[in-house]
């Protein structure tokens, strides 16, 4: 039998994960669910091309890095726009069957983990909500483990001849991204002087910002949603997601915006 639409996208396994779990579906549970699987599967695709920019990176190959980082920050503006569909649907028709979630909660995504660890997000403790042993565990501490992408654009960058001192290359990668002095200066020499990789430097900062910007979307629509109550999880809800923002990845590109 040849290959069709239906079967290249495995349509019949895919249409039938939308599974409510109220005993009598609530009309908007279908749009919950669909949206965060739809969430999940765009992280999946944005770790695929974080993954790709790293090689391409350790290639050299400026021209295609920055294409590469135009679809992930045109992903990005995709996720945020979800956000706008999530805010159709009221706080009275969440609560008709938010209580079937129990304590699953967005903490658990172990995909939006791995993004926060690919861009130098790091916290230990954030390893502490999967279980030792499993292979996701292991997964999530394998990315933990690795070099982020800044970690990778300063090698990059050392090897085009910048002066980025070793231990800023051979640093703890379990930490996240520290400041630099001589990298900022580096960062700087760039802007006025070599354009291509200016562009790099801008479309970091664009996705750092682009991150930046779905988690305040994403607490505007939980506060928008359930206002100050305790969160799914037991967390403290709006209250934690608020401690996450204005956080950025690169500190190094926002320190240097006055000196340029």
């Amino acid at each position: 039998m040849s290959m069709n639409y239906s079967g290249y996208l495995k349509l019949d396994q895919l249409l039938s994960l939308q599974a409510p779990v109220t005993e009598k579906p609530e009309h908007d549970e279908m749009l919950f669910i669909i949206v965060h699987q739809v969430y999940e599967l765009w992280f999946k695709q944005m770790l695929h091309e974080f993954d790709h920019i790293r090689v391409l990176l350790e290639r050299n190959d400026t021209p295609r890095a920055l294409h590469t980082l135009k679809r992930v920050l045109t992903i990005l503006k995709i996720q945020v726009a979800q956000l706008d569909i999530l805010e159709t649907m009221t706080p009275l028709e969440f609560l008709s069957f938010r209580e079937r979630l129990e304590s699953a909660s967005g903490l658990e995504s172990y995909q939006f983990r791995e993004l926060e660890f690919a861009l130098g997000i790091k916290r230990a403790s954030h390893l502490d909500i999967f279980e030792k042993g499993t292979p996701i565990r292991d997964r999530l501490e394998a990315r933990f483990r690795a070099p982020g992408l800044w970690d990778v654009f300063l090698s990059y960058l050392a090897r085009e001849g910048y002066a980025i001192p070793q231990e800023v290359l051979e640093r703890d990668y379990t930490q996240p991204n520290p400041t630099s002095p001589d990298v900022q200066r580096a960062l700087i020499d760039i802007y006025h002087n070599n354009p291509a990789i200016a562009q790099l430097n801008e479309r970091l900062v664009d996705l750092d910002e682009g991150f930046q910007e779905w988690r305040y979307r994403h607490v505007k629509m939980t506060e928008r949603t359930i206002g100050m109550k305790v969160g799914s999880g037991g967390t403290t809800g709006v209250a934690y997601l608020v401690s996450t923002l204005f956080k950025p990845a690169f500190p190094d590109l926002w320190a240097i915006r006055a000196d340029l």
